[in-house]
């Protein structure tokens, strides 16, 4: 939660799947962030695209409905990432 809360003060963050894939296959992640109740076929394409580019991916403790609490935000969010 603490890599996370210091990902919200700082660096530029993307909310949700389709855009974080498309940026980790095109390089431009630094690490992604996944809800503990994502959907597991999301996860292993984050994942594999993760590895290929050597992006660290943290599994949080919470749902996407606390993530997207916590990020402050109206919805909730199973994947976060944070852009190079």
């Amino acid at each position: 939660m603490s890599e996370l809360s210091d990902a919200l003060k700082g660096k530029k963050l993307v909310f949700g799947t389709d855009r974080t894939l498309k940026l980790l296959r095109n390089d431009k992640i630094e690490k992604v962030f996944v809800s503990k109740n994502c959907n597991e076929s999301i996860k292993k394409d984050i994942e594999h695209y993760a590895k290929l580019n050597k992006v660290k991916v943290i599994e949080l403790d919470i749902t996407n409905d606390e993530v997207g609490a916590f990020c402050k935000k109206p919805f909730s969010v199973s994947v976060l990432s944070l852009e190079k």
